[in-house]
């Protein structure tokens, strides 16, 4: 008689878990991590210390938006408020209300310097990363050296350069000397290229193969694929441009952005020291709220990527 197999045990673990921990096997060699509960212990110590230290500035700016005028000049200063009020968010509204310039159009203005920079900043940089990743042509290597070392330079360096470029232009003074100069930002370039390159070239031939142009791999095939690399580059980007002050390109006060703002209301001594921390908790909030919300998506993505040959 032969003897019955034997019941393998069920895995009701989501797919994603199992597909991950093979991955890791893998990458391992087929070995298990083996961490004693003290040296878990100990990470969770180490990583809960410095998760206070990064959420600590955060807390300090929801607290002193709500703290009365007060507080915010005590000694020695307090993290948390007492009082809470909207008092500094009222005032704020007053006083950029009596302006000739409303609040609402920094918050326009930062938006669209904002909103132009981050998307077309990642369209120009995916569409210049796709020939460099998966074609073939000459000076190929020459042209990824160049931006790999445009990336060597601090901005302070060629802001003499890049405002003699946009004066030759003719679009000093306008949303454009902002939006243009972030398109070509290198580190953009570099990341969608080498995270292209792990791509496996067999997904391109195959649709090429299917009658597909260049235009439909790299919108249908590509993108989606590297969706985690083109939403880093969003966050980047997108806290980059929303604390541009725009001084060295706008004058009008109708095109400032809400940066820009800050520094006027802060510049008006002790008495808008609270309107001065109302902007600094909108400036702050816009920014995590966008990365929260794509945070998710990336680390969905991260689980579910690697693709291989």
């Amino acid at each position: 008689m032969t003897a019955m197999p034997k019941n393998k045990p069920v895995d009701n673990r989501p797919a994603k878990i199992i597909k991950l921990e093979k991955k890791m096997r893998r990458r391992t060699g087929g070995k298990k991590l083996n961490r004693s509960m003290a040296g878990n212990t100990l990470l969770f110590i180490l990583m809960g210390i410095c998760g206070v230290f990064m959420v600590l500035p955060l807390v300090m700016i929801v607290n002193n938006a709500l703290k009365p005028l007060d507080e915010i000049y005590q000694y020695p200063p307090r993290i948390f408020v007492r009082n809470p009020s909207l008092t500094n968010f009222s005032d704020l509204f007053v006083l950029m209300n009596e302006s000739w310039v409303p609040f609402s159009r920094y918050i326009l203005n930062t938006i669209i310097i904002t909103v132009g920079g981050m998307v077309g900043h990642v369209i120009v940089a995916s569409l210049a990363a796709y020939p460099l990743a998966k074609h073939k042509f000459p000076g190929k290597a020459l042209l990824f050296s160049m931006v790999v070392l445009s990336m060597m330079f601090s901005w302070t360096v060629t802001q003499i350069p890049q405002y003699l470029i946009i004066s030759w232009l003719g679009i000093n003074n306008t949303y454009a000397a902002l939006v243009l100069p972030a398109w070509s930002f290198g580190m953009g370039l570099y990341l969608m290229k080498q995270f292209m390159e792990q791509l496996p070239d067999s997904l391109m031939e195959s649709a090429r193969l299917q009658g597909a142009t260049e235009w439909q791999i790299f919108w249908h095939i590509v993108m989606p694929n590297v969706r985690p690399a083109w939403l880093t580059l969003a966050i980047f980007q997108f806290q980059q441009m929303w604390g541009n002050t725009g001084g060295m390109f706008l004058r009008s006060e109708e095109l400032k952005p809400l940066q820009y703002a800050l520094q006027q209301i802060t510049s008006g001594g002790v008495s808008r020291a609270g309107a001065g921390a109302a902007v600094t908790f909108i400036i702050a909030a816009i920014p995590i709220t966008f990365f929260l919300i794509c945070q998710s998506s990336i680390l969905e993505t991260m689980t579910t990527s690697g693709m291989k040959d």
